[in-house]
Formats: structure tokens, C-alpha cells, sequence
């Protein structure tokens, strides 16, 4: 059920954003990117798909080896061409001039990190632990952050409450927000569930290390990435990459907003002489939010969406559940 439910979501995602590669909405490596494939890999599946739209575009392999992973010639050519032509050239440099002199259509991330892998290049160790500012992504739907906050939220009651808030990466658009008694696998579903609804599905999901979220051996130490929490296989059913955060300065985007909320909406709240979670979040849902989003929200570098509107026959809250 598991993985026919997997294959039915990556069907649908494909179909979608084929039919928006074919209307010139995206590039061959936005679309890529967006469905989580190597750009050889959507090459080929869409040949396949606009020459007999034959079903066996979406065969069983998908997924089970890294949809990244280049070809042995590809990885000889750049790596040969950098050796034998380019070798006192900047990692960047030689990037720019493969890109526009030999037709390279890789990341200059990838580029680097098999340059670094032959031992063309050393590993650079500038910079801190942890990059304080993220560029966002260029699209709404590319990137979902979750994450709570502990607060007197309602000040006419004499304790605190978890403040569950769901906002994309590039737009700072809240798609779910609302209070609960304290943070855990239940509210992380409901702020998946109310996303999907409202926007569609959406390619990576971007948390704390939390215990609802991940199952880490070690504190403080790294994920476990085969041991997965009930959102975990859940994320992975959906065909959505979770993504762990390993530092506060790398939620910064949920962090600023976070301030802004407390600094307004606990006013608000008290200024309607609301009393109970349940009508602070339908003034949250109904009132606030909207205003929040036309306010703060910003302009994506992209028209395209990457959301995917959710158009299985298997029920959503089956899966999250």
C-alpha cells in the first residue's frame, strides 16, 4: 500500500510539472530540482512520457538508488576537463566557463563537491560552522519550515502555550498556524495536513531535530536518517524530503518570525478579550493570518509554483495519521 501510494504521488507530481516544463514555466533543472531527479533522469523519463506516455515512466525503480547520482562519463568529463585544461582556474572560475564554454548543466555545488571527492581540489575550510542567512528558494512550495514556540500566548490565561507555525521558505507565507498544549507528532500532522490542503504538496520539509521529527542516537549529535518517526514515514510516503537543522541561526526565517508574532499577536488577542485556544485560533486562522501574510509576506523570484494540488484516491489523513 506504502509503495503504490509513493509511486501514485511521484506520477502525479510528474505529470504536473511536465505539463509546466512543456508550457516553458520551468527550465529541465527547475523541474528537476522540484521532483528531487537528476536532470538526465527527467530527460529521459519525459522522452519516454511524450513519445508513448507509456506508464513505465513510472516504473518501481524510482527512488531506490540516489536520483542523483551522475553517470561514470559525466563525473570522468568534468573531472578530466578540469585536470587537463583548467587546473590553476578557481573551483568558481573554472565552474563559469564550463558552464557557458563546454555546456556543463550541473550545479556549481555538485561541480565543487566531485572536484573535492578526486582530490582536485582541497576541501575549503573557510567560513563559519553555520551560514546565518539562507538564500530562499526561488519558488513557493520548494521548501516548508515548521517549527513551535513556547509563550504566553493568551495572557488572560496564567500559562503557556506552543504556537505551531507552518510558512514557506519563499514566500514567508504562513499556511498553517495555531496553538496547541504542547508540540508534537499530532500538531506536526495538523500543520502538514492544513499545507497540503490549502497550497498542495510540497518538495522539502524543514524542522528541528525534534523527537517528533527525528530519531537522533546521540544528543546533540546527527539524525538518524533509516530510523524514521511516525512524521518521517509519513514525509516519506508523500514523497517529500525532510530536511534536519542543526543550529538556531539555521532557522533564522522561522526565528524572526517567531518575534514578530509574539510581539503582536498576545496583544491582539488580549485587545479581543479572548479567553480560550479554541477562539484564539479561530481569530488566529480567520483574522490574524491574513493580515500577517499581505503584511510580511513577500514576492517569490519565481512565478511558477512547486506546489503539486493533491489529487490522490488515497485519503491524506490516512496518511498522517
Amino acid at each position: 500500500m506504502k509503495t503504490r501510494l509513493s509511486e501514485e504521488i511521484f506520477k502525479m507530481r510528474f505529470i504536473d510539472i511536465c505539463g509546466q516544463y512543456q508550457k516553458n514555466k520551468l527550465t529541465c533543472e527547475e523541474a528537476a530540482e522540484i521532483l528531487g531527479i537528476s536532470i538526465s533522469t527527467f530527460y529521459r523519463k519525459r522522452q519516454i512520457y511524450e513519445e508513448d506516455g507509456s506508464d513505465s515512466v513510472f516504473d518501481r525503480r524510482v527512488g531506490r538508488t540516489s536520483p542523483h547520482r551522475a553517470a561514470d562519463h559525466e563525473v570522468k568529463f568534468v573531472t578530466q576537463l578540469f585536470a587537463q585544461r583548467y587546473r590553476d582556474f578557481s573551483v568558481k572560475h573554472f565552474y563559469d566557463f564550463a558552464k557557458r564554454e563546454h555546456g556543463i548543466k550541473r550545479s556549481y555545488s555538485w561541480v565543487k563537491n566531485k572536484l573535492v571527492e578526486t582530490r582536485l581540489v582541497a576541501k575549503s575550510t573557510r567560513g563559519g560552522k553555520h551560514r546565518i542567512r539562507r538564500e530562499r528558494k526561488p519558488m513557493a512550495g520548494m521548501m516548508i519550515h515548521q517549527d513551535g514556540s513556547t509563550h504566553r500566548w493568551i495572557p488572560a490565561l496564567d500559562y503557556n502555550l506552543d504556537l505551531i507555525v507552518t510558512l514557506d521558505d519563499a514566500t514567508s507565507k504562513i499556511t498553517s498556524c495555531f496553538l496547541v498544549e504542547e508540540e508534537g507528532t499530532f500538531s506536526s500532522f495538523r500543520g502538514i495536513y492544513e499545507t497540503i490542503m490549502a497550497e498542495g504538496l510540497f518538495c522539502t520539509f524543514y524542522t528541528d531535530r525534534g523527537s517528533h521529527y527525528f530519531y537522533t542516537p546521540e544528543a546533540g549529535g546527527k539524525v538518524d536518517k533509516y530510523q524514521l518517526t511516525q512524521v518521517g514515514r509519513a514525509l516519506k510516503q508523500l514523497g517529500i524530503k525532510h530536511i534536519a537543522a542543526y543550529s538556531p541561526q539555521a532557522r533564522g526565517r522561522s526565528e524572526r518570525m517567531f518575534g514578530t508574532l509574539q510581539a503582536r499577536l498576545p496583544k491582539e488577542l488580549a485587545l479581543h478579550n479572548i479567553t480560550t485556544v479554541e477562539d484564539a485560533n479561530r481569530y488566529i486562522k480567520e483574522s490574524y493570518i491574513p493580515r500577517h501574510n499581505e503584511q510580511f509576506g513577500v514576492k517569490p523570484a519565481s512565478d511558477t509554483r512547486a506546489f503539486i494540488p493533491w489529487s490522490s484516491t488515497a485519503s491524506l489523513k490516512d496518511v498522517l495519521n
